[in-house]
């Protein structure tokens, strides 16, 4: 009997806990395979000593040569591997459980990196607006860390980086152009099916969505962000998160 992988999230205040970009690519993927899996919640400055011991990689980095530890991680009991990194993690239970489903179909590596590489920068525009929000739902032992690394980061605090005024409507806009950018990749191949890859999802849709409901999560229901985003493309962006709500579970 397959034991349950341990999957290693960052919890924060809001319901569910579950709310980072990086994390629901991991839990999108394994609720996707049908994998048995538990949450364990780590605090951002636990990640690293909590990455040692269990032989976590650090992340590389171009801007640092410093190790750098990150999270998703999962440890899986059914083979004693320890692996970081959603791709990666990804990758692993593709060959580790192959009578799942595939979130890289043979073939697809090349267009799904490609997407996801190009999404990456696409969507840069967020984070001025999404940081200081995602600082405000974490617990005051990670936000404490988050807002420091961060600001160090970016050489200004979270409230001078969330643009704000015109200058907030402006990049706004800019936030919207990227959204629809996006929308025109897959209007391109909707014959084929609402995802990347046509009727099934692959990873890169699990990174996309990911995005989506980070800003969902960070911002709630209820806010002008939200029911904007939601209403953008036809509506696109708050069905890709409804349909991949049974993949939302073991929070």
């Amino acid at each position: 009997m397959t034991q349950p992988i341990k999957f290693y999230d960052i919890p924060s205040t809001i319901p569910g806990k579950s709310w980072s970009v990086n994390l629901w690519k991991t839990r999108y993927s394994l609720n996707f395979k049908g994998l048995p899996f538990e949450t364990v919640w780590v605090e951002y400055p636990d990640i690293a000593s909590l990455s040692k011991e269990m032989g976590f990689l650090p992340t590389p980095r171009a801007d640092s040569d410093n190790p750098y530890y990150s999270l998703p991680a999962i440890y899986d009991p059914n083979t004693s591997t320890p692996l970081s990194e959603s791709a990666l993690i990804a990758q692993y239970l593709d060959k580790a459980y192959p009578d799942t489903p595939k979130l890289f179909p043979p073939g697809s590596y090349a267009l799904q990196y490609a997407f996801m590489d190009a999404l990456d920068s696409k969507l840069d525009s967020l984070w001025p607006f999404s940081l200081p929000a995602s600082n405000a739902i974490l617990n005051p032992v990670s936000e404490e860390y988050f807002r420091r690394t961060r600001e160090i980061y970016f050489g200004a605090t979270l409230e001078e980086i969330l643009p704000k005024g015109e200058a907030g409507v402006a990049e706004w806009v800019k936030v919207k152009a990227a959204f629809d950018a996006v929308n025109g990749w897959l209007e391109l191949g909707k014959s084929d099916g609402p995802y990347l890859l046509g009727q099934e999802p692959g990873f890169a849709d699990f990174v996309l969505a990911g995005h989506v409901i980070y800003l969902k999560k960070i911002w709630g229901v209820d806010s002008q962000q939200w029911k904007d985003i939601s209403a953008w493309n036809g509506g696109r962006w708050a069905k890709l998160v409804q349909d991949f709500e049974k993949y939302e579970g073991s929070l």
